[in-house]
């Protein structure tokens, strides 16, 4: 169980607890099935690459909702997260290995806001690139 995060308690620089996520090719394939996003660039490396791209790479959204999980881990509270965005800046380009795959991800409470409320600012890289710009969630805390 996680303890409460209180809005008076949090300070502007305070830092979440960093995550790292893997991606294999088989993670994409149960999210394609899951979302039904199934473009054949985020699994057949042959059409990937025809159409300019280095390799297979992960879904854009997987890619934002595996960040999120940063502030929802910290929060305890999926339902607390008010707002969330994200510019997609490069791929996370997925070799069809046994490794696939890292995104990692930090985030910095940036801003308390008014009604209990916190910006966190997330940074999530690949292969040690950013691969989230502008990265932010506005978080209500207790």
């Amino acid at each position: 169980m996680t303890a409460k995060i209180f809005h008076a308690d949090v300070e502007v620089g305070t830092e979440l607890p960093a995550q790292t996520f893997p991606v294999t090719r088989a993670t994409l394939v149960r999210y394609a099935g899951a979302s039904g996003d199934f473009n054949p660039i985020h699994w057949n490396e042959r059409f990937a690459k025809e159409v300019g791209l280095p390799d297979v790479i992960a879904h854009g959204m997987f890619t934002m909702a595996e960040a999120i999980r940063v502030v929802t881990d910290w929060v305890g509270d999926p339902g607390a997260v008010v707002e969330y965005g994200v510019r997609f800046i490069r791929p996370v380009v997925v070799p069809d290995d046994d490794q696939g795959a890292t995104i990692e991800v930090s985030g910095k409470v940036a801003a308390k806001l008014d009604d209990h409320t916190v910006r966190v600012d997330l940074t999530a890289t690949s292969a040690g690139q950013k691969v989230l710009g502008m990265s932010r969630a506005i978080v209500r805390l207790s």
